[in-house]
């Protein structure tokens, strides 16, 4: 039995892997001072309308979506910000924290087509500041992501992409100016686009038609339509990760769709995973959360993709290498369980091996990577001592029992 298609199983060296992603994630955001939290995998259908845009590709044609016993559409999240806004808006006791500064990592589920590094259940790692509307935000959060990449060491392989959305005023001018523009080339436009062009003019900017591209080569500039205002906004970003450090390259075509994102967009990408090579990215969104009925509050965040930064992650550090208790005899193996259990108690990792002869066990000890063996027996016991036989040097001498896990301990330390 295989498993379902755009799904896949993350075995024990994968995982590794996987974990290192999520810890180190993990590590830079706690030195920010955000905090993690978890949301549903499921929400009502609604949300994701509202939050991420019905005339969106995700909405329109990817969400898993089912009806439940009580009649209620549900979708599987296929995104962690909507989910975390709507977590805003109903504890209201989060209003009295703000600015929120949130990490959170899980799965997500979209139906597309699956490729190298993207699947239909796929995992994200995801950052999130609420309730701060300036510049400074911008620039943390993208300084986060920045350290993040650095520690996994994909930093030197990316490029921070930047652009500016402007604030609503700006916004307002700028889709008039396309409208305009994509109206005078209607004939021309794939129907996706045809069908966007009132309704969502923007996300035209976004598709991935040979047809839309070639018209959208000559489309107005947002940065053109930008009031004063949004200028100064953005300045202050580039001023900020410039002194942070953090190099970028202003990008005009790096738009979102949805009229609640305002000013900073920004995408890390890469060369090194194909065609599809954003590890990660963002923008504010300082209209989200009103449009899910809670109170005017900025918001800014970013989301990357676990499994396309784990083909591009350095290795992650290797486990501890075990010690294997290797007992002979029915009072051995007795005492072994105690013995064992007592190591692990101080931290050191301990393997039991119960069967086969000692040649056996040894080539099992080898095979785990094991970095000594403990040997007991009757005669062993009958003295209160073990023999413990270093796997790598080979040499072996006898530690009393009493005396086992502090000369372990000692010894692995080394």
């Amino acid at each position: 039995m295989q498993p379902v298609r755009g799904t896949h199983d993350l075995l024990p060296d994968e995982f590794r892997r996987f974990a290192h992603v999520v810890d180190t994630a993990r590590d830079v955001a706690r030195l920010y001072g955000y905090r993690e939290m978890a949301t549903p995998v499921f929400e009502f259908t609604e949300l994701f309308a509202r939050g991420i845009g019905e005339t969106t590709d995700v909405v329109s044609k990817e969400m898993y979506t089912f009806q439940d016993r009580g009649g209620e559409s549900l979708t599987l999240r296929p995104e962690y910000t909507a989910g975390i806004c709507r977590a805003f808006v109903s504890n209201g006791e989060l209003a009295q924290q703000l600015p929120l500064k949130l990490f959170a990592a899980g799965p997500m589920f979209r139906y597309e087509r699956p490729q190298k590094g993207r699947q239909r259940q796929f995992h994200q790692i995801d950052l999130e500041v609420l309730g701060a509307p300036e510049p400074g935000a911008d620039i943390e959060v993208i300084s986060v992501a920045a350290d993040i990449l650095d520690r996994l060491g994909i930093l030197d392989r990316c490029v921070l992409k930047l652009n500016s959305l402007g604030d609503p005023e700006s916004r307002a001018v700028y889709r008039k100016v396309l409208v305009d523009y994509y109206s005078a080339h209607v004939d021309k436009l794939s129907q996706d686009s045809r069908d966007r062009l009132q309704r969502n003019p923007l996300r035209i900017l976004d598709s991935k038609d040979d047809g839309d591209k070639a018209i959208n080569a000559n489309a107005p500039s947002f940065a053109d339509h930008l009031n004063q205002a949004s200028r100064d906004f953005f300045k202050s970003v580039q001023d900020g990760l410039a002194a942070a450090g953090v190099p970028f390259e202003i990008d005009p075509a790096l738009v979102r769709g949805l009229d609640y994102y305002t000013h900073t967009a920004f995408e890390f990408v890469t060369t090194h995973i194909g065609a599809q090579g954003t590890v990660l990215g963002g923008g504010r969104y300082d209209g989200l959360i009103a449009e899910l009925g809670g109170p005017p509050t900025a918001g800014i965040g970013w989301a990357g993709g676990i499994e396309r930064l784990m083909m591009l992650c350095n290795e992650p550090k290797a486990l501890p290498r075990p010690v294997v208790i290797a007992p002979l005899g029915a009072a051995a193996e007795t005492k072994a369980l105690a013995i064992a259990r007592a190591l692990r108690r101080l931290g050191i990792a301990v393997e039991q091996d119960y069967r086969g002869n000692m040649k056996r066990r040894m080539q099992r000890a080898n095979k785990l990577g094991a970095r000594f063996a403990v040997i007991l027996g009757d005669d062993e016991l009958a003295k209160g001592v073990a023999q413990v036989k270093d796997l790598d040097t080979q040499a072996q001498h006898e530690v009393a029992l009493d005396k086992l896990g502090e000369t372990l301990a000692e010894a692995l330390k080394g």
